[in-house]
């Protein structure tokens, strides 16, 4: 038996070299993580999340741009009115949460208004100011951590960047506005540009509960020539390189986060695109050039977190932000302002339901239109007591050129002084109604939140009807008030289906079907709408039932009518009008130009 008298030469060797490979891979696996950590760490500063509580505000360890992140943890700093609560965050020094907090936000599962409404929270802003040093390498304000020092509703935060010193102070003025003003020191030293980029990520966060409809109300929106001029963008790209931004918000449906620099925005650049689902809207990026003064920063900002009131808008004298409220343009836009928000506020202040202000809105409206409307019905009557002569016409020049058919019809209207443009006035006229009310109701602030029967909200749609499968254009539900709104449309169609004339032209479409159609059309419009413009269209449609059934039945007297077409006839007809000449010279000089084309054809033939 062999006895084991210890390690000879080669296994002690052998044991020596793998100790020293061992220890050779433990300190170069300990130097990677370190490394590894050290990025970690820096990259954790700069994606931070806001989960940790608020503590008391203790100094900060400051940051050198060429060191590892040296704090623990990243503070939060509260200001609070009794509009706002915000949260400022050592890292960045720049504002994490914004709360309204007399507004509250949709909630899906209790279907109403009632979780806290955030615009700024867990990471979805982050903005700051971007240098470039003398070396060529970029830096921003958003990557260092401050040290936060408070007084009242007012917090100093100053950071470190390689011996620059840089100062955000921010103070929570009355109601929406927040005094954001940067200094710096020794900045000239660091940096070789004399421009630096306000650079803002915002990804905005759904509040309300049609998301397709708030979608498209989110947006750019900025002022520029001195305030004077504004502008809006809802496409991918927002390109304003020559003017200068006096402001740049992104607006949501009701609210919107406006930045406002103390010297403009130049050379400004955008980008946003859709989140198709999910918590957020849409994702914007904004960056816009500041002039620096010596190579030095100091300059006052201004931040409003606001709700898109009127009245509140138009408080801040000279800002114009009263555009950020989109109620269409031009006249659009006027009739909003001065007649349908003022009317609301007058109907509302007697305090009834908003549903029941919307009625009595709709009955003022027809009102106001209601001698447009008799004389429209009017002229339908007597087009339908001289549609047999009509008929007549039709079938004794079927075989003749439509020109000349035409012209005949036309002399009949107009023997019987009967003039056929009248009949589109009304329909002009309501045109601009219309497209007021569809920008009214789903901006209208004053109807958030507001019940009315079985629609919890008039600004959103009502889906007391949910389907069990998804509908193009209809989604997962149908709105009662958009299916009572197309009925009543259906009816009021059926009622006046019968005074068109029918195209003798072959190939022509058949208008009453067209008719038909657009009512059903509506109905994928109105579904996913503002419950209000649905109610408001289907007491006007209803009204406008009512108003034909008693102007037949009750006012007008059809052979009243006939007896007056007859006298008419008997009289020398009145004198065209412009566009009645204009019409028959255009279509005798057609039928002339039909005329030498026939006799050119026939003389090729020859």
């Amino acid at each position: 038996m062999q006895q084991n008298n210890g390690l000879d030469k080669n296994q002690l060797l052998s044991f020596v070299l793998f100790t020293l490979i061992l220890m050779g891979g433990m300190f170069y696996f300990q130097n990677k993580q370190a490394k590894e950590q050290q990025l970690k760490d820096a990259e954790n500063k700069v994606q931070a999340t806001q989960t940790a509580q608020s503590n008391p505000v203790k100094p900060a360890m400051v940051t050198n741009l060429n060191d590892s992140v040296k704090t623990t943890s990243i503070q939060q700093v509260e200001l609070k009115n009794k509009e706002l609560t915000l949260n400022i965050s050592t890292l960045g020094g720049q504002i994490s949460t914004v709360q309204l907090n007399e507004f509250k936000a949709y909630d899906k599962a209790a279907d109403r208004n009632v979780k806290p409404l955030l615009l700024f929270d867990k990471n979805n802003s982050s903005y700051g100011f971007q240098f470039k040093d003398k070396t060529g390498k970029i830096f921003n304000t958003k990557d260092l951590v401050f040290s936060p020092t408070q007084n009242g509703n007012s917090v100093t935060m100053q950071a470190n960047a390689n011996g620059a010193i840089i100062q955000f102070i921010y103070t929570l003025l009355d109601k929406y506005t927040v005094d954001f003003n940067v200094k710096t020191q020794g900045l000239s030293q660091l940096v070789s540009d004399s421009k630096t980029d306000f650079v803002w990520d915002y990804n905005v966060r759904g509040v309300e509960k049609g998301r397709s409809q708030e979608q498209t109300h989110t947006e750019f929106n900025y002022a520029f020539n001195n305030y004077k001029s504004f502008d809006y963008d809802g496409r991918t790209t927002m390109e304003e390189p020559k003017e200068t931004l006096n402001w740049l918000g992104v607006k949501q449906q009701f609210f919107s986060a406006v930045i406002e620099p103390q010297y403009g925005f130049k050379n400004s650049r955008g980008h946003q695109e859709m989140i198709e689902e999910g918590e957020f809207l849409k994702k914007f990026n904004f960056n816009g050039q500041i002039d620096l003064a010596g190579n030095e920063l100091n300059q006052d900002f201004k931040w409003y977190f606001m709700p898109l009131d009127l009245k509140l808008l138009k408080s801040y004298e000279g800002k114009n932000f009263d555009e950020l409220l989109p109620l269409g343009w031009s006249f659009i836009g006027t009739l909003n302002r001065w007649f349908f928000i003022p009317m609301y506020n007058l109907i509302s202040s007697w305090g009834i339901a908003a549903g029941w202000v919307i009625f009595l809105m709709t009955i003022f409206v027809k009102i106001i239109l209601s001698p447009v409307m008799f004389k429209q019905h009017k002229l339908s009557a007597m087009m339908r007591v001289i549609r047999p002569e009509i008929d007549e016409v039709n079938n004794k020049f079927k075989d003749a050129d439509p020109m000349k058919k035409q012209q005949e019809v036309m002399a009949v209207y107009r023997k019987a002084g009967v003039n056929q443009m009248a009949g589109c006035l009304p329909g002009l006229i309501q045109i601009p109604i219309f497209y007021a009310l569809f920008r009214f109701f789903p901006n209208m602030i004053d109807l958030r939140g507001k019940s009315f029967w079985f629609a919890k909200d008039l600004t959103a749609y009502d889906d007391v009807i949910k389907l069990p499968f998804h509908i193009p254009f209809l989604q997962d539900h149908l709105s009662i008030f958009a299916i009572a709104c197309t009925v009543a449309i259906l009816i009021y169609t059926m009622m006046t289906a019968g005074n068109i004339q029918q195209p003798t032209q072959p190939g022509m479409p058949n208008m009453k079907v067209l008719m038909y159609i657009f009512p059903i059309t509506f109905l994928f419009f109105l579904n996913t709408s503002a419950s209000g413009l649905s109610w408001y269209y289907f007491v006007s449609n209803a009204i406008n039932v009512i108003i034909i059934l008693v102007i037949n039945y009750l006012i007008l007297d059809e052979k009243k009518i006939h007896a007056q077409i007859q006298a008419n006839k008997q009289k020398e007809p009145k004198p065209e009008g412009k566009f009645q000449k204009r019409m028959r010279e255009m279509m005798e000089q057609a039928q002339e130009q039909q005329r030498l084309q026939q006799q050119q054809q026939q003389k090729k033939k020859k």
